[in-house]
């Protein structure tokens, strides 16, 4: 099969890596990730979905996020390598299952990238120019928009082109900036105008009922902020100490976020001015820089000034961060074998896998071709991210009845409370995201299988090889995932109508319809996992690593009981 390698190739490049990221570098990746163009969108879109209970939306992103992220905390540190995310679900259910999972992965990783850069070049259509008016059409980009949010994908590449550390040295820096600037403008709009009545006079706390706050968690760019909890676990291969630093940094970077956004959501509610609250209430907002336009308002130009200026920032780190971590992604899918060994390779010199960059870079400027606007990115984004969500919770249980010897060094005793929960909420989020939307990105989930297909089907055939005997368990034990999206897709087509469904099931029982599934998958996919060749070799992997770490503690006791001199 394909999806099997030598033990040696892959540890070969792997050495390559600097393991130089601390807990400190790897919350501040984490938490830049999170604090990308989400904080400076993400208020009034969510405003425009939930009204004011868009603050219950931040919260409910983050509990689902946390869950998630403590299944993956205990995968990461099991397994610290490049692209962790897109590994999981192959060492548990083998070629299929982490295929689309690696698949769904990276499609919503990587497109993060020119939505990030789009975000800068919208916020800066905003400025007193007519130049920088022509950049923005209200809707999209236009096409010295596109042009000038290339010039910024190509800032992303070359920052991380160089070295790891220069990498991390810079998105440290960046991400105290992306913190301070935040806390600094909801403090402000908060001091400027705090109008109670907003809530009060505009249609109450749920003006378009808790179906939309739902919504607002799946579409509005709050899925795609929490999203970035995962960059820490992508470069686990360059961590010092995964065991305890990922766990720490995944944690820390969503609860730190919550804060932030929660306070940033609240300020923008209660600075909007009454008069654009008018027929249409939160739902006719369209503001094209929105702190920066609220500033502007209530005679904060300075803030607004500096608004403009961390409207590059902010997105521009995360666009790096993004840049870093989708190059380790693609690293690891080739080492799944479903890419060319070209894209496996790192630079021994500075540890940074360049092929890949160059091959996100690529695809970069085609969804930014195709994806004008921050919401149609953020929309393609979020559920696209949930998709991926659903493997962690499956994959951490799976691989504690394969492979319970396995060195642990996060080990949650409620993990298998916490996991089952984690793939409802996974699925709940999917429904939220409303048809036609979560159809679409299923049916783009379905566009990658050639690529499956040929790496485990054509090419052993072109080779003269019979792959149906290799290949039947990889189908087994990855046809819970496919019959998963597809009852899904069922779902969200006969669900109810707040959530763009045709309204055939009942309000409520919707809901509670997929719970059910959510819990079901889970179990058959848990069961469904096998000792695959992909885990059998990182299994030889880690026991290597495991005796090689063991042997180089005896001899450095050793050394230190012989005798001076000797």
């Amino acid at each position: 099969m394909s999806t099997t390698k030598t033990p040696g190739a892959e540890q070969g490049s792997h050495s390559n890596y600097r393991r130089s990221l601390g807990t400190i570098a790897l919350t501040a990746t984490g938490l830049g990730s999170i604090i990308g163009s989400g904080w400076l969108f993400g208020a009034e879109r969510a405003a425009a979905i939930a009204g004011p209970a868009a603050i219950i939306a931040w919260i409910i992103g983050a509990l689902v996020a946390l869950t998630i992220a403590l299944t993956y905390s205990e995968l990461g540190a099991m397994f610290p390598k490049a692209g962790g995310m897109v590994r999981y679900g192959q060492y548990s259910h083998g070629s299929l299952a982490g295929y689309l999972a690696a698949w769904a992965n990276w499609i919503a990783i990587v497109s993060v990238i020119p939505g990030e850069a789009t975000a800068s070049v919208q916020y800066m259509s905003s400025w007193d120019y007519g130049w920088a008016h022509a950049l923005y059409d209200g809707k999209e980009l236009t096409g010295t928009g596109v042009g000038l949010a290339s010039i910024l994908l190509v800032f992303y590449f070359f920052l991380n082109w160089f070295a790891i550390s220069l990498f991390a040295k810079t998105n440290t820096a960046i991400t105290v900036f992306k913190v301070v600037v935040p806390v600094l403008t909801a403090s402000a709009l908060m001091l400027a105008h705090f109008d109670t009545s907003n809530i009060a006079h505009r249609g109450g706390f749920t003006p378009n009922g808790w179906s939309s706050v739902f919504t607002a968690v799946a579409v509005s760019g709050i899925v795609w902020a929490y999203n970035g909890f995962q960059s820490p676990l992508n470069l686990a291969a360059e961590a010092r100490n995964p065991g305890k630093s990922l766990p720490k940094a995944v944690v820390s970077s969503i609860i730190i976020a919550l804060v932030i956004y929660v306070a940033l959501q609240v300020a923008f509610l209660m600075a909007v001015p009454g008069d654009k609250l008018g027929a249409s209430g939160w739902a006719g907002l369209g503001y094209n820089s929105p702190l920066a336009d609220l500033a502007v308002t209530w005679g904060l130009n300075w803030l607004a000034l500096l608004l403009y200026a961390d409207a590059f920032v902010s997105p521009s780190g995360t666009g790096m961060i993004y840049a870093a971590t989708t190059s380790r992604m693609i690293h690891g899918v080739q080492e799944n074998g479903h890419l060319p060994g070209v894209f496996g390779k790192v630079d021994k010199k500075t540890g940074v896998p360049r092929p890949a960059l160059l091959l996100n870079l690529a695809i970069a400027f085609l969804f930014l071709a195709v994806f004008r606007g921050w919401g149609s990115l953020a929309e393609i984004v979020s559920v696209a991210t949930v998709i991926s969500y659903i493997t962690g919770p499956v994959a951490v249980m799976a691989l504690r009845r394969l492979s319970p010897d396995l060195t642990r060094p996060v080990k949650l005793r409620a993990m298998p409370v916490i996991a089952p929960i984690a793939m409802v909420f996974g699925s709940l989020v999917l429904y939220w995201g409303r048809w036609p939307l979560t159809g679409k990105v299923i049916l783009i989930m379905a566009v990658g299988l050639p690529v499956w297909a040929w790496y485990e089907i054509g090419k052993p055939l072109s080779q003269g090889r019979k792959p149906w005997a290799d290949l039947l368990p990889h189908l087994k034990a990855g046809a819970w995932m496919v019959a998963y999206l597809l009852v899904m897709a069922a779902v969200s087509y006969m669900g109810g109508k707040e959530f763009g469904g045709k309204g055939y099931l009942p309000e409520g029982w919707d809901l509670a319809l997929v719970v059910v599934i959510g819990l079901a998958f889970y179990y058959w996919g848990v069961r469904s996992a096998w000792r695959n060749p992909s885990l059998v070799q990182v299994e030889a992997e880690l026991h290597a690593a495991d005796e090689a770490r063991v042997a180089d503690a005896a001899g450095e006791a050793e050394g230190a009981k012989a005798p001076v001199g000797a």
